[in-house]
């Protein structure tokens, strides 16, 4: 059991690591990570939408009528992002206003929806716990990778909670702007997924 459970977490940290690995959750991943605060907050928010909807998902998987699971999942991961979506309104409003769209939009991301029908649809809720929480701090440590890349090659900072800068290069490093802005995104993610790929292939 101890096995099964740390395979199921480790997965989510290397083999199956969203979005390096399986390629999924492109669209916050490439929107949000123009600093590490906002792919750590929107990192934390899908792992408590995961685990949650996950765990639920599972201890309800054999009362879910098969013809209607893919909506009774919606619905559930739906409950979990609105109480996200709340908390994050009521403890940290100015990093929901920088997220915008994207918290509600983790109702339809292809990683949670995934991992209910792929696996806590068919496994058991410890597992699934296990499973969601690997999957959920893999993808966090996704977002803040390379948030921090960009952030430190855009701007010359790094910017953790509160908005000052925990990390400067200093007054002599010229920031290149390119790396903030939306085909940064795309130029960073890419480079950091051949290096994923070099890594694996070793």
């Amino acid at each position: 059991m101890a096995q099964s459970l740390a395979k199921e977490f480790t997965k989510g940290l290397w083999a199956e690591i969203p979005p390096f690995r399986l390629v999924l959750g492109l669209c916050p991943t490439l929107a949000v990570t123009k600093t590490v605060e906002n792919g750590i907050g929107m990192g934390l928010a899908t792992t408590f939408v995961l685990v949650f909807s996950n765990l639920l998902v599972s201890l309800l998987r054999n009362t879910i009528p098969p013809k209607v699971r893919i909506a009774c999942y919606i619905v559930i991961i739906a409950t979990f992002v609105t109480i996200v979506e709340l908390v994050m309104q009521a403890f940290t409003y100015p990093l929901f206003l920088k997220l915008g769209i994207f918290i509600p939009l983790i109702v339809v991301n292809c990683i949670v929806l995934g991992r209910a029908e792929a696996f806590a649809s068919k496994n058991t809720p410890v597992l699934s716990v296990a499973d969601g929480l690997g999957i959920g701090i893999g993808f966090t440590l996704s977002l803040a990778s390379l948030g921090a890349v960009r952030e430190l090659i855009g701007s010359g900072t790094i910017t953790i909670w509160g908005g000052n800068p925990v990390f400067a290069v200093g007054d002599w490093y010229q920031p290149f702007s390119f790396m903030v802005e939306a085909p940064g995104a795309f130029v960073a993610l890419g480079l950091m997924l051949a290096g994923m790929n070099l890594i694996g292939k070793k």
